[in-house]
């Protein structure tokens, strides 16, 4: 199969206090109890039958605001170039974010979650309900973060390196 495109529809957009990238947070953890709200699309508000009985959800969005994407960056935790592929950069080729979530309720079309780490207005192109028997791994290898030990994961902030 030789496709080089696909077709997705946004199904909602993410509500965020982040208005712009700089001072963000750079992952659900150093977002503890930042507040947000997933507005669904009123078109897709039965797909939320039974979200309620979970305690996370996998948000997957489109990193809109990212202009060029690159092979190699300079994560934001270190000061080496790397992979695209060996980071969580947000400058990737198909332009996609996730993050693990906190449902706080759900309300009609709405989920308001605690732990949001993307930009204001991200347009949403799927959720998955966090399961943690088939989402945790333990034993795993931590490539080149496998230094970064004793971090304070709450304090990383974005910054303007990834414009």
């Amino acid at each position: 199969m030789n496709n080089t495109s696909i077709h997705l529809d946004i199904i909602g957009k993410i509500k965020t206090p982040w208005l712009t990238p700089e001072n963000m947070p750079i992952q659900p953890t150093g977002a503890k109890n930042i507040k947000g709200t997933i507005e669904l699309n009123s078109n897709y508000t039965a797909g939320l039958k039974n979200i309620d009985g979970f305690s996370h959800i996998i948000l997957i969005y489109h990193l809109h605001l990212i202009n060029e994407p690159k092979l190699e960056v300079v994560p934001f935790m270190d000061t080496e170039s790397k992979g695209i592929f060996a980071t969580r950069s947000p400058q990737r080729p198909n332009k996609l974010g996730f993050s693990i979530v906190e449902i706080e309720r759900v309300i009609d079309n709405k989920i308001h979650v605690l732990h949001v780490d993307m930009i204001n207005d991200s347009p949403l192109l799927d959720i998955k309900p966090f399961f943690e028997d088939f989402d945790n791994r333990f034993n795993t290898k931590k490539g080149w973060l496998a230094n970064k030990t004793n971090l304070d994961k709450t304090n990383f902030k974005s910054d303007d390196r990834f414009k």
